[in-house]
């Protein structure tokens, strides 16, 4: 570290001096005992002091003694002594009849190399205005977030009266083919309110996977099993947890595919259950829904295994995801399996790390 040049203490002082004059920023010039030696004119106009009036005074003195703060006492009294630096100390500024103003400041002791005139340079920055407009922010993003909660809540039981609606066709139609596409548009509409429903509670932006699954296939198996002792479906999930826009996709994935197997798994009267898992790796993510009922047709698969999955949807919500699907035989039933990239969710313990 090079050595401090050392001027006289004229030389020293009248340097301090011009610096303050051509500052075009609020700055004061102090003496070892916090005097002030100078001003700079945007401070005296900042803070209504006469520039003729500031030479002489202490820097407690000002005003009607707003500056008297006992922290910012201390923190100059340890500058001066060379034992410490005032980097971006913060405090408000009590004026009686005025606003409080919220000021920012730096203190550096200028070493001339002469201990016995000590100099102490205060830059002030009024950030007032900036911590006003912070303020601001924050409240209209929670407000934001109140409204986005209500437009979910909202859309959730539209959704819902919808699909009251389509049931109320489905039982009146008189053809069983229009029947049976009524109900799968109400189980359909059912399913997207669940998911809404579980957005609306989200309060942090992410989702946790596991009640969120757990919820849809309650939704799901309400919806769409008349005897809970013949079919069911389980959940067997990680602790992961994922973005609102990701789970929104996975939710539709996991809707499509229940769907499928309960009409297509479990014909009569046959027992069964559907089991809808997740899990999180290193390598990636698996979301999977697996039954075991009547399994894929006996031709081993290829277009007409492909034809029962309503992959039209499921594919283009993968592919939304950079994944990919596969269809497999689970001896007994079906299984398919849908393979996720890395980071896209993840476990909330190791985001918390």
């Amino acid at each position: 570290m090079a050595a401090p040049v050392t001027l006289n203490p004229d030389a020293s002082l009248n340097l301090s001096l011009a610096l303050v004059a051509a500052s075009s920023a609020p700055l004061l010039l102090l003496d070892g005992d916090l005097t002030l030696i100078a001003a700079s004119r945007s401070f005296c106009e900042s803070f209504d002091t006469g520039a003729d009036r500031v030479a002489g005074q202490q820097l407690f003195a000002l005003g009607g003694g707003e500056w008297d703060v006992p922290q910012l006492r201390a923190l100059l009294e340890a500058t001066a002594r060379g034992d410490a630096d005032i980097d971006a100390y913060e405090m408000d500024l009590v004026c009686a009849g005025r606003e409080t103003r919220r000021l920012v400041l730096n203190v550096k002791r200028l070493d001339y190399g002469d201990a016995d005139h000590v100099r102490l340079v205060v830059a002030v920055l009024d950030v007032t205005d900036a911590r006003l407009a912070d303020r601001l922010k924050d409240e209209l993003l929670r407000e934001k977030a109140v409204l986005l909660q209500e437009v979910q809540h909202r859309v959730a039981n539209s959704l819902q009266i919808i699909a009251s609606v389509l049931m109320q066709s489905a039982r009146k139609v008189q053809s069983e083919e229009s029947r049976i596409h009524l109900r799968d548009a109400h189980n359909r509409v059912m399913s997207i309110a669940s998911v809404q429903q579980q957005l609306a509670v989200t309060q942090t932006g992410q989702v946790e996977l596991q009640p969120y699954f757990t919820q849809l296939c309650k939704s799901l198996g309400a919806s769409m099993i008349q005897d809970p002792g013949r079919l069911s479906i389980g959940v067997d999930v990680d602790d992961s947890e994922t973005s609102a826009e990701i789970s929104v996709s996975l939710g539709l994935i996991v809707t499509e595919l229940v769907i499928n197997a309960l009409k297509h798994a479990f014909p009569g009267r046959r027992k069964g259950r559907i089991t809808v898992a997740y899990h999180d790796a290193p390598k990636g993510w698996t979301l999977s829904v697996a039954d075991n009922g009547v399994g894929m047709p006996a031709s081993g698969g290829g277009d007409e295994a492909k034809a029962g999955l309503g992959t039209s949807i499921v594919q283009a919500l993968a592919a939304q995801l950079q994944a990919r699907v596969m269809l497999s035989d689970g001896k007994p039933g079906t299984r398919v399996s849908v393979w996720g990239p890395v980071g896209s969710a993840r476990p909330a313990a190791s985001r918390a790390l």
